[in-house]
């Protein structure tokens, strides 16, 4: 088996979104790497993010947001595969064992699986896209990821037959966006 090469970061939803964002500069001494009032997205190292925060009084301020109870909990936990390659026969491992993930998205920095597990915890595996952390950080900076900083989902199971087949996996680093991006094909056309 494919296993997380290590933790990649924590993602909470939050009533408290300025006090959370307050404590985690003090204890942790983060800094931000996106805040746009709705999300943001902090790190304490050289890593594009260890810990973001969705703001529920943004997003559902009378109510439940997406499908959880308006109660602050942890959104997912994230964790980094060796490469591509991995995270994706990862995935064809599970699926055969009727484990799906119920997001793909190509996030810019990361290509990312969501799954939840028997009690609805979410987690996020992942491989990074850009090839080092300088080059995330510069790319969390910068205009495409503050116009999208979710992304752009994609169909895991074209990309893994694309990578069988001998297409490198550097065809599939860079976010999709335009007509030239050589992950159109592999997207999930919605």
């Amino acid at each position: 088996m494919s296993k997380p090469t290590r933790f990649a970061h924590v993602v909470y939803r939050t009533r408290r979104f300025e006090q959370m964002l307050q404590w985690y500069t003090e204890v942790f001494e983060a800094r931000f790497q996106l805040n746009n009032g709705v999300i943001a997205f902090m790190t304490y190292d050289d890593e594009h993010h260890r810990f973001a925060f969705v703001n529920l009084g943004a997003i559902a301020p009378d109510g439940p947001a997406l499908q959880h109870p308006s109660t602050a909990t942890v959104e997912h936990v994230a964790y980094t595969f060796g490469s591509l390659t991995d995270l994706l026969e990862n995935y064809a491992r599970l699926q055969a064992a009727g484990i799906v993930p119920y997001w793909a998205i190509h996030h810019g920095i990361t290509i990312s699986l969501y799954y939840h597990d028997p009690d609805g915890n979410q987690m996020e595996f992942q491989v990074d896209c850009l090839g080092s952390n300088e080059l995330a950080n510069a790319y969390m900076h910068g205009p495409n990821f503050a116009a999208n900083p979710i992304g752009v989902e994609f169909d895991p199971d074209a990309i893994l037959a694309a990578l069988r087949g001998g297409t490198p996996e550097t065809a599939f680093s860079a976010r999709p966006g335009g007509p030239q991006s050589p992950i159109r094909t592999a997207l999930n056309p919605r």
